[in-house]
């Protein structure tokens, strides 16, 4: 439960049709395997405890009795268990003396509370209606197992212990209809979903389901656990298969089908409250507010071992085909930003400084293609080769063959002159390779890119990745500044994966440059090399790019603690990376980006292709002088625990 996460279940248990003392066993089974995986939420399957099929046995009082019995027996056998449970049974409530599908909230034997369902069925196979009524505007108490238990819709549970999870219960048929529940209960709050289901089989309907569930967790930026009923269910005419699903956000966490037993995953209900305080668009619809009930729940704080994928690479798409067609729409989206502001500046060129590295490959790709939506020339783009002190042969010669290739213009500038003239101006000795002699070269190219820019009338294309700018690894007024930055939200994972899907997608003599620049080390080739070769690599000096955009992602799109972040890496990362390495470059990262904020602060315009950009004009507003002390703090903490460990 520590840094947000809560270890939730969806649960199948094999039961026999109208034997509920059976039944009360296999689920009293699975509430132990659950306590004992440290699930501490778990879902079981619409009326459960007697079958979904019962018919209409179900008006019978030797059922409903049964039921009672074998609840009462659930809540004796699992009261030492830390574990909150919602399982399916029918309830009779005596003030209407109607039967109704309930949901019974329960944990350490007592019954928090019964959650009827709302939508009752009555087409095709489900004929509900027969048996249950409506549990809608429903708002009483039922006497169940010898106490008085409210019943209503309209509850969300809250846990004490972690204010963020507030736990909202629907039931199968709600999630189908028009207006579900669970837009209420989440506009009152609740992060997680529990649905208790019966869903039958047959060839498709998983398919949809799982659309359900998944869009439904999404739109309600909400943790969603469907329970499915399966084995034992009477096969007269249908067939239960236990499409047991857990879904977080709109991304599929967990799925088991055609079996019993458990399906397990981890919720992450503080990166959901972070995100709805982002978006700011919960509430509770129109007549709700007053209705909707809170009830109070606890459960012992232990940490929750995490068994859910988090990608070492966040940014980066997973799964080969679904990493191409990520791929081919990213490029698309920057090149129809740049194709906008070439056309409304009537810019006669665009003019990309090559390097021969990633960043600026990534660049002209980019406006090669936007010069391709316009029907336009490319030998209209003038790319840009300066070399100057830290140049070396291989990124001169792959800049000059990536133009070729491309069948783009393309000009040599030698920049060394220019700038030994500058240093005698300023009396910079040319053997102090401090900043000044890194960034006078940066200062110089931009200065030429813009001369060259001017004098055709054209654009600088700016070639600074989101990576960069998070760091602040840029030149303020040199490599930092541009005309459009068409590469301004594309972390530096991210632009390796698209420079490799074109080298794949085009082949040739193009894929065999683009390929040669893939290995290329990253540098910005400031220094004089060393025996021909590049002698400053950028990893060495700010740390590995892999790291930095996974703290990027999760402290800055999610906002996420230090402390969260570090467990995060050490989770994804840590067989790459010990635990000293982690916080070295976890520090270096909070110190970087609190004290590069004013290079964002004026950044030119760029287009957004991901979920995180950091414009101060769109999805980053902070001020240039905000201090980093109660971050570092943390992580200063957190030192002192790994030395401890």
């Amino acid at each position: 439960m520590k840094d947000g996460f809560i270890k939730v279940a969806a649960g199948t248990p094999n039961i026999r049709v109208a034997d509920c003392g059976y039944n009360a066993q296999q689920i009293i089974g699975l509430m132990r395997q659950a306590a004992q995986q440290g699930v501490k939420v778990l879902a079981l399957p619409e009326l459960c405890l007697t079958g979904y099929t019962c018919g209409d046995l179900f008006l019978q009082d030797t059922l409903l009795d049964g039921a009672q019995t074998a609840l009462k027996e659930i809540l004796d056998e699992t009261q030492a268990l830390d574990l909150l449970t919602a399982l399916g049974l029918p309830v009779r409530c005596p003030w209407d003396n109607k039967l109704y599908n309930c949901a019974a909230v329960i944990q350490k034997g007592d019954i928090l509370a019964l959650v009827p369902k709302t939508n009752i069925p009555n087409y095709g196979e489900f004929y509900e209606q027969r048996w249950f009524a409506s549990g809608k505007d429903l708002d009483t108490t039922a006497r169940l197992c010898g106490r008085q238990v409210s019943m209503s819709p309209d509850f969300t549970f809250q846990c004490e212990d972690m204010p963020d999870l507030v736990i909202g219960v629907e039931l199968c048929e709600d999630l189908w209809a028009p207006e579900p529940p669970s837009a209420a209960l989440a506009g009152a709050g609740a992060t997680l979903i529990l649905n208790l289901s019966a869903s039958d089989e047959v060839a498709g309907k998983a398919e949809y389901r799982r659309s359900l569930v998944t869009g439904q967790s999404g739109r309600l930026v909400c943790g969603y656990v469907y329970a499915d009923a399966g084995e034992g269910e009477s096969s007269t005419d249908l067939v239960f298969a236990g499409h047991n699903m857990i879904a977080e956000n709109g991304a599929l966490l967990a799925e088991r089908r055609f079996g019993t037993g458990l399906t397990v995953s981890e919720i992450d209900v503080g990166r959901l409250s972070y995100e709805r305080r982002r978006m700011n668009t919960f509430a509770a619809p129109e007549g709700q507010k007053l209705r909707l009930s809170r009830m109070g729940f606890s459960l012992e704080m232990t940490e929750t071992a995490l068994t859910r994928k988090i990608s070492p690479t966040p940014f980066v798409p997973r799964g080969e085909a679904d990493r191409a067609e990520r791929c081919d729409e990213i490029l698309r989206i920057a090149a129809l930003g740049l194709k906008k502001r070439l056309e409304h500046t009537r810019a006669s060129c665009a003019v990309v400084g090559l390097s021969g590295g990633l960043d600026s490959t990534l660049a002209i790709l980019i406006t090669s293609m936007a010069f391709d939506l316009l029907g336009r020339d490319r030998k209209e783009i003038l790319a840009v080769t300066m070399p100057c002190f830290g140049t070396t042969v291989r990124t001169r010669s792959n800049a000059e063959i990536l133009a070729e290739q491309l069948g783009t213009g393309f000009a040599e500038v030698n920049i060394a002159d220019a700038v030994r003239q500058h240093f005698a101006d300023i009396g910079q000795s040319m053997e102090d390779h401090s900043v000044t002699f890194e960034n006078a070269q940066a200062r110089e190219r931009t200065q030429v890119l813009m001369d060259l820019a001017n004098q055709r009338g054209g654009l600088v294309i700016g070639t600074g990745d989101l990576s960069e700018l998070a760091l602040g690894w840029a030149t303020y007024n040199g490599d930092h500044m541009s005309m459009y930055g068409v590469n301004g939200s594309i972390p530096k994972t991210l632009v390796r994966h698209l420079v490799a899907y074109v080298a794949d997608k085009r082949g040739g003599e193009l894929a065999k440059v683009l390929r040669d620049i893939l290995d290329t080390p990253v540098s910005p080739e400031l220094l004089p090399p060393k025996d021909g070769q590049i002698a400053q690599r950028t990893e060495d000096l700010v740390g590995p790019y892999e790291l930095h955009d996974f703290f990027l992602y999760y402290a800055v799109r999610w906002g996420f603690t230090p402390r969260k972040v570090f467990r995060l890496a050490r989770y994804a990362l840590g067989d790459r990376y010990d635990e000293a390495a982690l916080l070295k470059w976890l520090e270096n990262f909070y110190r970087r980006f609190f004290a590069q904020q004013f290079k964002r602060s004026c950044l030119p315009d760029g287009p957004k292709v991901g979920t995180l950009t950091l414009s101060p004009r769109g999805d980053w507003r902070m001020p240039s002088d905000a201090v980093s002390s109660l971050w570092l703090a943390e992580l200063e903490t957190l030192k002192k625990e790994v030395e401890y460990e």
